[in-house]
């Protein structure tokens, strides 16, 4: 019979780091000091609130269970939240004695700006960054949630970056293979990207232009680029998911991405050029509140096809 694993005890430096994160990490998001980010939450109920936010017809016990609170504590908070009229209850269809909890309006409009602060600070730190330093420290807050909780997981999550040198290439050979693949479209296609491709990287505006790439399994799998069309509107294009990380949500995460940088740039508008046979596109442009405002049939890349026109107001 196999003798269990044993494993080594932790040396002195080993905790020693551990305990020094805490220290560092309790105070860098401001929970020493019983109101975080100024909101006037301690953390505890600033924890509590934001898991209201997000999870409407949570049950106590589901909310005590999930964050490891002492049932009659977070009963204290709930009690809070209700006399200021920021709690909602309704009885629950499944237990009759059991009372499921949301957000009133006031509760949302309490919670927006302890939100709003927390976004704030995080951007903030993430401004100070280089792209390969952001990159790397979403790998390591990964690797660390993972490591600390114990959980296992299929494979990496995917993550949204910038691009990095070779990361062009990877999008003109993917959109040159799948086009032809999918679409039958011929090598000008992919002539036409390279273009694209290239000006992009010679004429590069920083701050105004940018190339999402999504990234999976420490591979590139998906592309959006945000570039200068005029003074007030920026252009998406190449948006590109490869067929091995469909179904993960990446189309829509990569154009969001392009129209919060295009909203935080001060572009007024986005505007994209599509064909009307890239059906999943079409549809995750619609969803993110693009309007179709032309259409017109032309013959390019080998084939007879409708060209459209969006445009979203930002």
């Amino acid at each position: 019979m196999a003798q269990p694993e044993t494993r080594s005890q932790p040396d002195a430096p080993a905790v020693a780091a551990i305990r020094r994160f805490n220290r560092f990490h309790t105070r860098w998001v401001g929970a020493l000091g019983g109101s975080l980010h100024g909101s006037g939450f301690a953390l505890t109920e600033a924890r509590v609130l934001y898991e209201l936010a997000q999870r409407d017809g949570l049950m106590a016990s589901e909310l005590a269970r999930d964050l490891g609170l002492d049932p009659a504590y977070l009963s204290r908070i709930l009690k809070r939240f209700a006399a200021q009229g920021w709690l909602g209850r309704e009885r629950s269809s499944q237990d009759g004695r059991a009372q499921r909890l949301s957000l009133t309006p006031l509760g949302r409009a309490a919670f927006a700006p302890l939100d709003r602060a927390s976004r704030d600070q995080a951007q903030a730190i993430l401004r100070r960054l280089a792209p390969e330093e952001r990159d790397r420290l979403v790998d390591a807050l990964g690797q660390a949630q993972s490591l600390l909780s114990g959980e296992t997981t299929a494979g990496e999550a995917p993550l949204i970056r910038e691009h990095r040198p070779g990361d062009i290439g990877w999008v003109v050979s993917t959109h040159g293979r799948l086009y032809a693949q999918d679409y039958g479209w011929d090598i000008s296609f992919e002539a036409l990207v390279a273009e694209i491709a290239a000006k992009f990287l010679r004429e590069f505006r920083p701050g105004l232009e940018r190339c999402f790439i999504a990234e999976w399994r420490g591979e590139p799998v998906g592309s959006a680029f945000v570039v200068r069309e005029s003074d007030s509107a920026a252009k998406l294009r190449l948006v590109i998911v490869a067929p091995e990380a469909r179904g993960l949500g990446l189309g829509k995460r990569l154009v969001a991405e392009a129209v919060g940088f295009a909203r935080e740039a001060g572009y007024a508008r986005m505007v994209l050029w599509t064909n009307d046979i890239l059906h999943a596109a079409r549809a995750i442009y619609v969803a993110q509140g693009f309007k179709l405002v032309a259409e017109e049939r032309h013959h390019s890349f080998g084939q007879d096809l409708v060209g459209q026109n969006w445009e979203l107001e930002i």
